[in-house]
């Protein structure tokens, strides 16, 4: 049988600020926590936020805390 786990839920603010090479530049917010991180593709903005969703992944992004 497979164990399902819970995952957190989140609020997320997505802002593109570019489109260029056939995808998204910007930064998200983790809203519920204030974390801002930036991203260069739509691929890299999903996992930045499965990543903040379901921790610790060693996938080399780190997320970086607004100061």
């Amino acid at each position: 049988m497979k164990q399902e786990r819970k995952r957190e839920l989140g609020t997320f603010v997505v802002h593109v600020q570019h489109y260029e090479n056939a995808t998204w530049q910007g930064e998200v917010v983790w809203a519920d926590k204030n974390i801002t991180q930036r991203f260069r593709s739509a691929l890299e903005l999903l996992k930045l936020i499965d990543s903040a969703l379901d921790p610790p992944k060693d996938d080399g992004l780190e997320v970086e805390h607004e100061t």
